[in-house]
């Protein structure tokens, strides 16, 4: 009975905790947002306000979200990420991966998807921050490497969407291009999700049966010198996807087996 009542109250807090999520985005697109326009005329000092602002709302979901019970976490390696200019490369379990890795980086830049910048829950946040839209892919890579070089930490998602549950992780190649044509070392963060769940194809609804337990491990940078040192971008960026593909199964999901 008590693990029925605890299920239905995570299902009405997960609801309350989105709802808030949704509401806070149109909040801060007609309030906050509009009045850093207005208020701060320099684009980059309006981009590095909003970013901040941007961290601290993500950092109070997650908070909410533990206050209500709905998951639990541990962050190993935070300090790792106090340095400009980071190439953020992690696996994407869950829906609300990109909300902790942001909540963890006060000048955050990010890929996202081009709808999101018409969504009316997400455009407020993603047209202030100054987030790269994935319109193109050659203009992409040159949008990325530039705002690399401009000191941001920035934070992509290889796969490029969710990993299925139960599915196999599949890595585009598109952030490799970003570090060896940047030539930038990677930051590699893994994220564990026990039980799983907001996986693709998983409705937010169905939760599991017990809170989400969150491991975010900031590990070691990873050197592409050596991917890039005798062989052309091509052959190197095809290289390093196959070796973060390993590392993020083996490291991510140590019972995996690289390689299938």
């Amino acid at each position: 009975m008590a693990d029925r009542c605890n299920y239905c109250w995570r299902l009405f807090a997960t609801a309350i905790a989105f709802a808030v999520f949704g509401l806070g985005g149109v909040l801060f697109s007609l309030t906050v947002f509009p009045l850093l326009i207005l208020l701060i005329r320099a684009p980059e000092t309006r981009i590095r306000v909003a970013r901040r602002a941007v961290q601290l709302s993500f950092a109070g979901f997650v908070g909410l979200m533990r206050a209500l019970g709905l998951l639990s976490y541990r962050i190993i390696g935070a300090k790792k990420l106090d340095r400009p200019g980071l190439l953020i490369l992690a696996n994407h379990p869950t829906l609300i991966d990109v909300v902790f890795l942001i909540s963890l980086l006060p000048n955050a830049d990010c890929v996202v998807k081009s709808s999101l910048a018409r969504n009316p829950f997400t455009r407020g946040p993603v047209r202030a921050s100054g987030y790269i839209c994935n319109d193109s892919s050659e203009g992409l890579i040159q949008d990325c490497i530039a705002s690399l070089r401009a000191g941001n930490n920035l934070v992509i998602f290889p796969e490029g969407t969710r990993t299925p549950l139960g599915g196999s992780m599949k890595l585009q190649r598109g952030a490799a291009n970003i570090a060896v044509r940047g030539q930038r070392d990677i930051t590699p963060v893994t994220i564990r999700c026990e039980p799983r769940s907001l996986a693709k194809g998983v409705p937010w609804w169905r939760i599991p049966a017990q809170p989400m337990r969150f491991t975010i491990e900031v590990r070691d940078d990873l050197t592409v010198e050596p991917f890039i040192r005798d062989s052309g971008e091509a052959i190197a960026a095809r290289s390093l996807t196959h070796h973060l593909h390993d590392f993020f199964l083996r490291q991510a999901n140590p019972h995996a087996n690289p390689g299938t």
